[in-house]
Formats: C-alpha cells, sequence, structure tokens
C-alpha cells in the first residue's frame, strides 16, 4: 500500500532567530501515513507537531528533505504551482479556532464557501453541502448564523466545509482545545465518523491523551523529532519516556503504574476505560 503522505528526512527552522541559530522546528522527520489510517500526534508545546502539519499541506516548505503526498513529491523543485493546489485538495486542515476558518454569515454558505472557489458545479455544491452537515449532525443548523452556535457547533460547521472539499485526508490541528468537554466529545464522535465510516484518513494533533487513545497508531515527538511510535497500548505503557517528553498519560494508566510500582503489583498497563481499571484492581486485591 503507498502511503498517503511519507516523509523523508524532513528539517525546518523558522526564518529569524532560530534559523540564524540552528534551531529546528522540525529535525530529520520521517513516517508514513497510509491511505484509511486514524493517527494521532502527540507532543508538548514547542515539540513541533504543529509545524509538521502546516508542512503536510505546502502551508510551510521544509529547508531539507521530501515530502510526499499521494505519491508525489510536493518538495521537487519543478513542480508547478497547480500541481501544489492540487495537492492541497487532497488534504485538509481544520486548526485550533474555528472562528478562523468561518468566513460566511450562514452555515450552508460557509459550507460551499471551499467547493465554489475550486469550480464545483452549483448542483454538485449543493449535493455536497448537504452531504457534509449530515456527516457532522449539523443539517438542522444550515439557515442559521455561525456565530450563533456553540464551539463545538462552530468547528464541526469547520469540518464540514473541509468534508465538502473532498480531501482524502483531514489534518485536526488540536481542533479540540477551545472547547469544553461535551464540545471534544461531539468532534471526536465526528473525527471517528469520518474516519470508519467515510474512510477518510485523520491525522490527529493533540494533547489530550483520551483523544489519542482512540488512534490506529501515535506518534509523539520531542524536539523537532519523532520520540515514539506505536499502536495506543504500546506507547502509553512507557509512561517514564512521555513524563520525559513533557506528557501526561492516560489516568487509569498512570493509576496501575502507580499500583504497581507501590505495592509490586502486576496489573497490565494498556487499560484506558474505568470500569475496566476498577476491575483489574479488584481482582488483583482479591487475589
Amino acid at each position: 500500500m503507498n502511503p498517503i503522505i511519507k516523509f523523508e528526512n524532513v528539517s525546518y527552522s523558522y526564518p529569524g532567530d532560530e534559523q540564524e541559530k540552528g534551531l529546528y522546528a522540525v529535525k530529520n522527520l520521517s513516517f508514513d501515513i497510509n491511505e484509511g489510517e486514524f493517527v494521532a500526534v502527540l507532543g508538548h508545546n514547542g515539540s513541533g507537531k504543529s509545524t509538521c502539519a502546516k508542512l503536510m499541506n505546502m502551508i510551510l516548505a521544509p529547508n531539507d528533505g521530501k515530502i510526499f503526498i499521494d505519491g508525489k513529491d510536493i518538495t521537487d523543485k519543478e513542480i508547478s504551482e497547480s500541481d501544489v493546489l492540487e495537492v492541497r485538495k487532497k488534504i485538509g486542515m481544520v486548526f485550533q479556532n474555528p472562528d478562523n476558518q468561518i468566513v460566511a454569515t450562514i452555515v450552508e454558505e460557509d459550507v460551499a464557501f471551499g467547493p465554489e472557489n475550486l469550480g464545483v458545479e452549483p448542483t454538485e455544491i449543493r449535493r455536497r453541502v448537504d452531504e457534509a452537515l449530515s456527516i457532522v449532525n449539523m443539517s438542522e443548523y444550515a439557515r442559521h448564523a455561525p456565530h450563533k452556535l456553540s464551539g463545538g457547533q462552530k468547528q464541526r460547521v469547520a469540518i464540514a466545509g473541509i468534508i465538502a472539499m473532498k480531501p482524502k485526508c483531514i489534518v485536526f490541528d488540536e481542533s479540540t482545545a477551545m472547547l469544553d468537554p461535551i464540545g471534544r466529545r461531539d468532534v471526536m464522535n465526528t473525527i471517528l465518523r469520518l474516519n470508519r465510516e467515510e474512510g477518510i484518513t485523520v491525522i490527529l494533533i493533540t494533547h489530550y491523551m483520551n483523544e489519542a487513545v482512540m488512534a490506529d497508531r501515535v506518534m509523539v515527538m520531542k524536539g523537532g523529532e519523532k520520540y515514539l511510535e506505536g499502536k495506543p497500548n504500546e506507547v502509553f505503557c512507557q509512561i517514564e519516556k512521555l513524563w520525559q517528553a513533557g506528557l501526561e498519560v492516560p489516568q487509569s494508566v498512570e493509576l496501575i503504574y502507580k499500583l504497581n510500582k507501590e505495592l509490586k503489583l502486576d496489573i497490565p498497563l494498556g487499560v484506558y476505560d474505568f470500569d475496566t481499571c476498577a476491575e483489574l484492581i479488584q481482582k488483583e486485591f482479591n487475589r
């Protein structure tokens, strides 16, 4: 299977002080994202995860290394502007603040904005808008003003706008960071549905562990480099390494880790839901 996104020894430093001092936001980064995969990218502030997201869509261009999108080398110096635009159609971006992505005064007009700019026929735009709003469960708000919606609803409108452009992959860059728990839950349910029912490749950049555990694979970044990678249960068992990267771990995993360490128990670490965690602890103490 050809990866939809491939980084080969990619490095990037921001212009100014970082470039002059040889400081890299991303350094020698290599990874593959396969079509249909759900990958969570974790890292402390300044780890390079958001820079990585911007490189995927050519918002930023790397200083060194190669980036392939759907098999095309988008870092090739001979690549045309039209090819770059075609690549950008394949990788949608949803950012932290939905207000930065909402441009219209009516929800359905906002969702239509992207396809209109791509030159899609009006009848197809209508179909895409209806479909996208249905996917994010916002059909009943089609004629509402976005500024009257909650944060979670606004973010779902922003996601619908990306869906309507028919990308193969959507990158969510801290897209739940400004939301309350209910908004985060609603957006995560939408993300899971996009991946599992619509087959869209999802890259979720987050610092919430309970979101990352839902992914097929987790990549942890530290100092601009790939630090850990694997399935959620493989990564979250490496508690001390995660702490060294400035990250928290799922509360259930941390509790079991501390019980095992202090009481010399042997409870498996790869447990994320509280009910299973409680059952395992009870079973251990009833021996």
